[in-house]
């Protein structure tokens, strides 16, 4: 039982390992793994010798049954341990696909004036730049006063904004 207990302990120390360093030891492995598509990654080696490991230990502590039937219990649970991590480890790394924002992006978009803007000169403006407040320099051709909810025209920088107010 103390090997599998060892082998279940080394996993996680692994597993902490590999997350601490952050992908320094995944060059170890980048020659076996060939085309298996991270199959064999420091997380899922860790996942499979974690699982061998503590279900090796509570089979041979809880059955009858011997090293054998313990080590058959534990490399099926590891096997499966192993698949699931790597096919969450796929999701994750599928999961970034979308576009950063761009200031152009704002253009069409509505804000409220934050400092009143006089006319053909600056004042500053609220908008939401991917769902966060940004505070930009606005010009407009008419006077703006602080409070009032305007549109982006068009941007002219990457802090600065024409705008008009919206009339209602």
């Amino acid at each position: 039982m103390v090997w599998f207990l060892g082998l279940g302990i080394g996993g996680l120390v692994l597993l902490v390992l590999s997350l601490v360093f952050d992908g320094v030891l995944e060059g170890v492995l980048d020659g076996i793994g060939g085309g298996l598509d991270g199959f064999l990654s420091l997380p899922v080696i860790a996942g499979f010798v974690s699982m061998l490991g503590f279900t090796g230990a509570i089979t041979l502590g809880t059955t009858g049954l011997g090293a054998g039937a313990a080590t058959g219990a534990g490399v099926a649970t590891g096997v499966g341990a192993a698949w699931l991590t790597w096919r969450f480890s796929r999701a994750l790394m599928r999961d970034g696909a979308a576009p950063a924002p761009r200031g152009e992006d704002l253009t069409g978009t509505s804000g409220s004036v934050v400092t009143a803007i006089p006319a053909d000169a600056y004042g500053e403006v609220l908008l939401y730049l991917a769902g966060q407040p940004v505070k930009y320099a606005a010009k407009s051709a008419a006077p703006v006063a602080r409070g009032t909810e305007v549109w982006v025209e068009s941007v002219l920088s990457a802090t600065s904004v024409v705008v008009r107010a919206v009339e209602r």
